[in-house]
């Protein structure tokens, strides 16, 4: 009965051995892991086949070792096969070098001794099927220690990886110990007759070896990827993660986050993630502000995020929050901790680098301003040194004339008002040169300024009238005002560069008409689509097609020698960059050319 009752067992060993060699040679992939586990069921197979021979035929008159000699097949090379497993999980992948196979030298050592036992008995001196009737021989203990040795290797590759490493990944390493531990035990026992057993009580126990196998291949996905590849893969991130659970306790993290904060592990494993941060003070965290997130996280669904800076190290973090469900059931909180440090330098650099950009700017802004006065009143300066020169004249004709009996009183009045009407030019200019300095005071501070200022339509064109007046009417031009909208209508950004921008148009529209005179620019001010339209016409000649082509993309001029072509290029790129608008035109042969700015209102 006893023996009936071993068999049954035995055959429902080899029946899961076959069902579950039969599911991981159909299991995709061809890692070296799924071969190594192939090779130990098939080992195993043969070791439980030849015990199953050995009941089903133990009536009959052939010698119970010869069984024992198709169940040594397995029985020898089983813990090579095992071995192979354990160093394959812990390093994902190994190469095969000649030395490997030496590990075979024992194994087929001993199946050969056992063949040929009847010649030497080194291996029984007796043998029978039940443990109690066995006698070895001086070999046996041999092949039993090198067969514990290659078992007590894989294990210790297993539990130095449970011990390294926690959480998800180190549960099949558990796994697979507990499964090797029941068949290595019951033969320890066997061998060492400490219990009345039968040889085939450990192919018996196979029957719960290969059921948590089975939950650590199909339920933890053994096959698919080895976990020390995955756990490497993580390690390998440039995030640090932890991974805490329902009750909030660190279950998983990488080497990374260990490196980012010179942690130890045990002070994280299988600890609360709340205690951690409030023994440690970790990160500075605020621990109800990081509890609220994660239960938003775990009821919205959703990530959520916020920045930290390690003030010891002045180094800056992202932290990002992200439940874990599948199939709306929670499962835990992966944590990120990305280290934002140079992104932030970065920043801090192209912030810099901005600042210089505009100080530049600035710098070249206020150049232009000081080109655009000195332009200005240039001109007015020379007529003055000329007045000053006539009076000069007409006092050394004065004096000259008081002893000349000649000179009439009405000499005298005419010499009066010759010095009258210089005196009134040097008043006009002066004047002018006042109202240029008035118009640009305060300019040259307010553009050390990064802020853009509001100002009115009105104030704009006023100021344009002050610094262009004087150049207008020494080229007999007249500038035709049309105000089409709320002269109070506000635009953003400094009004000088604008200033600038619509002179140099101006001053372009006179040199258009090539010094001919009692000629008009119409300045036009309107709103379109919610833009501001500021238009400069001129009735000259317009732009040949070979400048259209290029304007406001290459320095391209009119002028000739006298232009540089730099002015549009320079107001295209002001208008662009300062004021978030842009700059068209349209020509015509013989008919003038209209330049628009185009600007967006600030009201």
């Amino acid at each position: 009965m006893d023996n009936l009752i071993s068999l049954i067992l035995m055959l429902i060993s080899e029946v899961l051995i076959i069902f579950m060699f039969i599911m991981i040679v159909r299991s995709n992939g061809k890692s070296q892991l799924k071969y190594a586990f192939e090779w130990l069921l098939f080992f195993m197979f043969i070791w439980t086949l030849g015990s199953i021979l050995q009941v089903a035929f133990q009536s009959s008159s052939i010698e119970p070792i010869v069984f024992e000699m198709v169940s040594g097949m397995g029985v020898f090379f089983a813990p090579v096969a095992f071995l192979a497993i354990g160093v394959i999980f812990a390093k994902t992948k190994i190469t095969i070098n000649w030395y490997h196979y030496l590990l075979l030298i024992i194994p087929i050592i001993s199946e050969i001794l056992l063949v040929t036992n009847d010649l030497h008995h080194l291996f029984f001196v007796e043998y029978s099927a039940h443990v109690e009737g066995m006698v070895y021989g001086p070999y046996f203990y041999v092949h039993s220690l090198y067969t514990y040795a290659l078992f007590g290797i894989g294990i210790i590759y297993f539990l130095r990886y449970s011990i390294k490493n926690s959480g998800f990944f180190s549960k099949q390493s558990a796994l697979i110990i507990l499964s090797t531990l029941v068949p290595i035990v019951t033969n320890l026992l066997a061998t060492l007759q400490i219990f009345a057993m039968t040889t085939y009580s450990t192919p018996i126990s196979f029957t719960l070896m290969i059921l948590v196998i089975a939950l650590a291949i199909f339920k933890f996905d053994l096959m698919k990827l080895t976990p020390i590849a995955l756990q490497r893969i993580v390690d390998s991130m440039s995030d640090g993660y932890m991974v805490i659970d329902e009750q909030n306790i660190i279950s998983d993290f990488n080497t990374t986050l260990l490196n980012m904060f010179d942690l130890n592990p045990n002070y994280l494993r299988n600890k609360s993630l709340y205690n951690v941060i409030k023994d440690n003070n970790f990160l500075n965290i605020d621990v109800k502000n990081l509890k609220s997130c994660i239960e938003k996280s775990i009821k919205d669904g959703k990530i959520f995020s916020f920045s930290k800076k390690l003030d010891s190290t002045s180094r800056y973090f992202n932290i990002e929050i992200n439940s874990i469900k599948n199939n709306n059931t929670y499962l835990g909180t992966l944590i990120l901790f990305k280290d934002v440090t140079q992104h932030m330098l970065d920043l801090q650099t192209i912030k810099s680098n901005q600042e210089m950009l505009m100080e530049k700017e600035r710098l070249a802004s206020l150049g232009q301003l000081i080109g655009g006065i000195a332009h200005n009143l240039k001109t007015p300066i020379m007529s003055i040194s000329g007045a000053a020169e006539g009076l000069s004249d007409l006092i050394n004709e004065y004096d000259e004339s008081i002893e000349d009996s000649r000179v009439t009183p009405n000499d005298h009045h005419d010499i009066a008002k010759d010095m009258r009407t210089w005196i009134s030019k040097i008043r006009s200019y002066t004047e002018y040169m006042s109202d240029v300095i008035t118009a640009v005071k305060g300019q040259a501070v307010n553009m050390s300024d990064e802020q853009n200022y509001s100002f009115t339509i009105d104030e704009l064109v006023k100021r344009i009238d002050i610094l262009m007046k004087h150049e207008l009417k020494s080229a007999l031009v007249n500038l035709n005002l049309s105000i089409k909208l709320d002269p109070l209508t506000s635009l953003s950004g400094n009004i000088n560069s604008l200033v600038q921008v619509i002179n140099n148009m101006i001053s372009n529209s006179i040199q258009a008409y090539h010094g001919a005179p009692n000629k008009n620019i119409d300045l036009i001010v309107e709103e379109k689509d919610k833009k501001v339209i500021i238009s400069v016409k001129d009735y000259g000649t317009g732009l040949p097609k070979e400048v259209q082509e290029k304007l406001f993309k290459e320095m391209v001029t009119t002028k000739g020698k006298n232009g540089t072509g730099l002015g549009l290029f320079m107001s295209y790129s002001t208008i662009r960059a300062h004021f978030n608008g842009n700059i068209t035109f349209d020509t015509k042969e013989d008919e003038g050319t209209s330049f628009h700015i185009i600007l967006p209102k600030t009201n």
